[in-house]
């Protein structure tokens, strides 16, 4: 298929994109109104196709004039999902919950071949199902066979037990009857912790943060570094004595519970406060990982070993602070599991041979 052009809404750093581009998909336009995330993303590409704009503002002028250039084939991206996360309030008059509004006008005034809408679990709970189902609804009107799943990542080769729900949408018109089939997901065998990061500098030790510490151990630690010489974004973060006395005392996925009660009181942890299991996918890797520890060094991961965790290629560098950089490898769509989505899309692109 020639075209395969796709647009990126509510982009980030481009974790979703990147794994599209992996299986040929072309980014033609971005859109976040980070601009952190939109420098990341246009760092990482030479045709730097992110703009960093609130959605509302890219008018429908805009996008006529971007689709009267540009055939484009599908639209992906996760609208913020702080509003419906599980960890939020979930209050329904948040704002941000309506940003997938916008999602649907970019998908009615373009009508791509597919679109795929990622988002936190809480999505398909809240309101007792009534944005999900708002969601399939407006998506059917629009013409679209839409189907959705929540997927783990740790199923499809991210050393990650992050969960995502997934509504992908395949126009009628183009389809037939054919609904996405999520069991056509290639799954992947598990990636512990310790296989993602094993090849990595020690820093407890004080090796070179940009040189690697032995070749490639396994395929995962193979696929990341393809084409990459160095280790970027491997900056450690420096804990006080007190807190490397407490890390340093849990074993290997353990958590500051398995302590006695005097080393958790003083300084009120919580029990989120635990060692990754080197024999385990990570836990999901959130905003600022504070709490979420190496499985043998004394101190949190890096943005490169997160970023590992959340399968971008080595080669990716993440621009901006320390703390910005965490925040965009957090919010990200991994990379390994958007690159098992795309292969399956490209599967019916190519039964229904929709050529330019």
């Amino acid at each position: 298929m020639k075209n395969k052009n796709i647009i990126d809404l509510f982009c980030g750093a481009g974790g979703f994109s990147v794994g599209f581009e992996k299986e040929g998909f072309n980014s033609i336009l971005a859109i976040d109104k980070w601009d952190d995330a939109v420098d990341t993303f246009n760092y990482n590409h030479p045709n730097k196709p992110a703009i960093s704009i609130d959605i509302h503002d890219y008018t429908n002028e805009m996008i006529d004039s971007l689709i009267s250039k540009n055939k484009v084939c599908g639209i992906i991206g996760g609208p913020p999902c702080q509003g419906f996360s599980l960890v939020g309030k979930r209050e329904t008059g948040d704002a941000r919950n309506s940003l997938y509004l916008e999602y649907v006008r970019f998908v009615s005034k373009i009508k791509p071949s597919f679109f795929i809408l990622e988002n936190v679990k809480g999505l398909l709970s809240m309101e007792k199902g009534l944005y999900r189902d708002d969601i399939v609804a407006r998506f059917s009107e629009l013409g679209y066979n839409v189907n959705f799943k929540l997927l783990k990542a740790s199923d499809y080769g991210v050393p990650q037990s992050r969960e995502r729900v997934f509504f992908i949408g395949l126009r009628k018109d183009l389809f037939k009857n054919t609904f996405f089939d999520f069991d056509l997901v290639q799954k992947a065998s598990m990636v512990s912790t310790g296989m993602a990061l094993s090849d990595l500098p020690s820093l407890d030790k004080g090796e070179d943060p940009t040189k690697y510490k032995r070749e490639p151990q396994n395929s995962f630690q193979k696929l990341m570094r393809l084409g990459s010489k160095t280790v970027l974004n491997n900056e450690i973060t420096k804990h006080s004595e007190q807190t490397i006395d407490v890390i340093s005392r849990i074993g290997d996925g353990g958590n500051i519970r398995d302590l006695p009660e005097e080393f958790y009181k003083v300084r009120n942890y919580n029990a989120a406060f635990k060692r990754m299991n080197s024999n385990l996918p990570s836990s999901t890797i959130d905003c600022g990982h504070r709490n979420y520890f190496h499985y043998c060094e004394n101190r949190i991961p890096t943005v490169r070993e997160s970023a590992r965790i959340q399968s971008f290629p080595d080669v990716y560098y993440f621009t901006g602070t320390k703390g910005s950089q965490y925040t965009q490898v957090g919010n990200a769509v991994p990379v390994l599991l958007a690159s098992a989505i795309a292969k399956v899309i490209n599967h019916y692109l190519e039964e229904v041979k929709h050529n330019d």
